[in-house]
């Protein structure tokens, strides 16, 4: 219905509830604890964060970008007839309709995703169906379970644009949701390959004229991709706003309970088997220099708490994966055209290691003296990790992009090993800098000071060469390889 000219009594403007939802911090650590609550966002060298000018085209003309405007239902509809609304049903109608409108907007880029994207570059034989088939998923079929409840909410809705009860449709509905697990669990292998395809002119080209183009708001093809991932995580957020806004004596509000209870469910369960997923994904992509290297810890880990790209103290990028009871130390490497991860040193049981938090400045830099002396900026946010075991011994001092990443990395280590402790019935408690402490006599079992003499020797030892007589070391895609991709899919832990 077309807004009318009834003079109705004056509205506050109501924040779009997509504006109350903060912007994904973007850091080095991925956290697989909150796989759904992160997007899978790791670069390589095939992916600039925007694509580079194509250099055999000429310069395009600028173009115009077609913007999504937001809409609010008290300026859609004629919000006032007979009677004036209260503030608070004013604020219940609008985030009736911005779960109404987000639901037509996704839609509306599902679509897009297919029609721009999809059947073009099938056409053009750019990519192959199957490698198709793996970037989009299963994203088809989540378009119809939008349209039916898209389809419901219109049908409630009165003439005047109310909608007095959507509890008991998004109760019926929710649980079609489901479905998404093997969408979000395909997103880790999907993006891999996309970002792989890149590498071809054609890929990059055809993506770059799709950048380009006003369709695209400025969005690429991966930022279509994970709309739905996106969308799914909102939901607890947009019935909780309904909820926050329905007066207690509607009967909607126990169908709203309901409904978020629901939903937390399917998120949850969606959360754990995308993890389970992007485990085995980089699990398969760790490559052995020798049979002594391989662990029945890595092959049992069905959880990889983070993962992410750190320094050693000698400036070589290393890959550090923890999973849930081994710490896995490698660097990126290019083997049959594909990003993996070749094991730096032996695998670090998590209940044997030494954590130990470093203070700025305290590291010298290439095990030299003159590392006392060198920017401030590279002596920052170090911690070390060791592990002795008869004969064997490592010590491993890393540094993080910043202050944050490494207390992330902190804390994840710490974590797990407490979870690792306690699972074995080891009584006592872990100390600031991860030592367990015998609550009997007092002191540490597991002493995470070293020397700095034995730490530079160490590391010394650590930044050993690599064995690359059978996988090929990329010097330049691991300069360029993200944190992310090398974890929070960087600390990010995805969906």
């Amino acid at each position: 219905m077309e807004p009318s000219n009834k003079r109705v009594k004056p509205l506050s403007r109501v924040t779009s509830l997509a504006n109350l939802i903060p912007p994904v911090k973007a850091t080095p650590l991925k956290r697989f604890s909150q796989t759904l609550q992160r997007s899978i966002s790791f670069r390589s060298e095939s992916r600039p964060d925007i694509l580079a000018p194509r250099p055999w085209s000429r310069n395009a003309a600028p173009s115009s970008t077609k913007r999504r405007d937001s809409k609010l239902w008290s300026e859609t509809f004629d919000v006032c007839v007979n009677q004036m609304l209260t503030s608070k049903e004013i604020k219940r109608q609008e985030a009736i309709f911005e779960l109404s409108q987000g639901e037509e907007d996704l839609i509306e880029d599902l679509k897009l995703a297919k029609k721009a994207y999809h059947d073009p570059m099938l056409k053009l034989s750019i990519m192959t169906e199957q490698e198709l088939n793996q970037i989009f998923g299963t994203l088809d079929s989540l378009i119809p379970l939008h349209e039916e409840l898209l389809s419901q909410l219109r049908d409630v809705r009165k003439p005047d644009g109310s909608t007095e009860h959507v509890g008991p449709i998004l109760v019926g509905w929710l649980p079609c949701l489901s479905s998404y697990d093997s969408y979000c669990s395909n997103q880790v292998a999907a993006k891999a390959l996309l970002d792989h395809k890149k590498q071809d002119h054609r890929v990059q080209d055809f993506l770059q004229r799709c950048l380009e183009s006003p369709f695209s708001r400025k969005l690429d093809l991966w930022n279509f991709l994970d709309i739905p991932r996106s969308r799914l995580v909102k939901y607890p957020l947009l019935l909780r706003e309904i909820l926050r806004h329905t007066p207690n004596d509607n009967p909607d509000q126990q169908h709203l309970e309901e409904a978020i209870n629901i939903i937390q469910g399917i998120v949850a369960e969606i959360n754990t088997k995308t993890g389970e997923s992007e485990c085995r994904y980089y699990k398969e992509r760790l490559l052995y220099l020798e049979e002594g290297q391989k662990d029945s810890l890595i092959d049992s880990s069905r959880v990889l708490c983070c993962h992410g790209e750190l320094k050693n103290n000698r400036g070589v990028k290393l890959h550090v994966f923890l999973f849930q009871e081994v710490l896995v130390i490698t660097r990126a490497v290019t083997h049959n055209e594909q990003l993996c991860y070749q094991l730096y040193r032996q695998p670090i049981p998590v209940k044997d290691l030494l954590l130990e938090d470093l203070q700025d400045g305290e590291v010298r830099l290439g095990g030299s003296l003159r590392g006392a002396f060198s920017n401030n900026e590279r002596i920052k946010n170090f911690f070390r990790v060791s592990f002795k075991n008869g004969s064997q011994s490592q010590t491993h001092s890393l540094q993080a992009n910043d202050t944050f990443n490494k207390q992330q990395w902190l804390n994840c280590i710490r974590q797990a090993k407490e979870t690792v402790l306690c699972a074995a019935g080891q009584a006592g408690v872990l100390d600031s800098e991860g030592s367990f402490l015998n609550p009997t006599t007092g002191s540490r079992e597991l002493q995470g000071e070293t020397k700095l003499e034995q730490m530079d020797q160490s590391d010394s030892e650590s930044d050993c060469s690599m064995d690359t007589s059978e996988v090929s070391l990329d010097c330049e895609h691991m300069e360029q390889t993200d944190s992310s991709c090398g974890n929070s899919r960087h600390g990010e832990s995805n969906v």
